[in-house]
Order: C-alpha cells, then structure tokens, then sequence
C-alpha cells in the first residue's frame, strides 16, 4: 500500500465525495446514461432484484436489458435519495452507507407517482486517492406501478 492511500484523509472531504458518488448513481439512472454507470461502478458488485453483476460492462448491459428508456432518452424516473448515513475508516480508506431510495415517474399518460421506495446499502474504498463504489446493494420493499419502468415488470403483467 503506498504511502498516499494509508495517509488519513480529512474526514468532511471524504463524506463529501461519497455523498457526492451516491448523488452521481441517481443522476446517471434518471439521464439514462448506462455507459456512464458501468464506469461509476466499475470496481463495483451491484445487488438488486436478481443475480448479483460486476463489472463495467456487465452493470451497463443489465441496466440496458431491465430499464425502459423513453424518446427524449430517459426512463422519465427522479431517484430521491434522502436520510444518507456514511461511516468512514480513514485509516483503512473504505466506507459503508446506506440510504432511502423513492423512485418518482411521470409520463404523459401517467401522473406524477412514486413507483418504488427502498434502501442502499453501499460500500467504498479508496484508491489512488479517489473514493469509488465497491458495492451497491439495493433492496425495495414498496412497489407501485413499475410497468413503464422495468422491462420485466411489463413482460409479467
């Protein structure tokens, strides 16, 4: 390990950039940037309904084969994440979290609705002096109309 990677950060930059990782995750779902979540997670394990995924292009391609992107490029989604506690080991350079997460969706025929509400449950390390995901589990336990946002939701209804 070298030198820079066991230094103790400061704590509030360190909170500060995962939180701002956990912000980036929400902002590349709600853009339908899957390219752009594959290098986000890239040294990641993502966990959410089925098998776990690893891996730049593997993430890319299971968000591109479960999402439903619309016209403008989008799935029309807002992920709010709110009530967001991080614990940080400075000495160690890794970090867990976990979070609520409520999915609003609109379309012209659909209102304005929350479709989803549930936790992350993260974890980080830093590398080279960069904080990065190196997990991501995601459990929701509220389910409404998710029909025109997974794509195996509408298959099954």
């Amino acid at each position: 390990m070298s030198a820079s990677t066991r230094m103790p950060a400061d704590p509030a930059s360190s909170h500060r950039a995962i939180e701002n990782l956990i912000a980036r995750y929400a902002e590349l779902v709600d853009g339908g940037d899957f390219a752009g979540l594959g290098v986000l997670l890239a040294d990641a394990t993502f966990t959410g309904t089925g098998e776990p995924v690893s891996g730049r292009d593997a993430i890319e391609k299971m968000f591109q084969d479960t999402v439903i992107l619309y016209e403008d490029g989008t799935p029309r989604t807002q992920h709010v994440t709110t009530n967001v506690a991080i614990e940080v080991d400075e000495q160690t350079g890794t970090a867990v979290s976990r979070s609520y997460v409520t999915v609003l969706q609109a379309l012209p025929d659909l209102p304005l609705q929350p479709i989803a509400g549930g936790r992350y449950h993260d974890r980080f390390e830093r590398r080279a002096g960069q904080w990065r995901f190196v997990e991501r589990q995601v459990r929701i336990n509220l389910v409404g109309d998710v029909r025109r946002h997974l794509r195996q939701a509408g298959a099954q209804r």
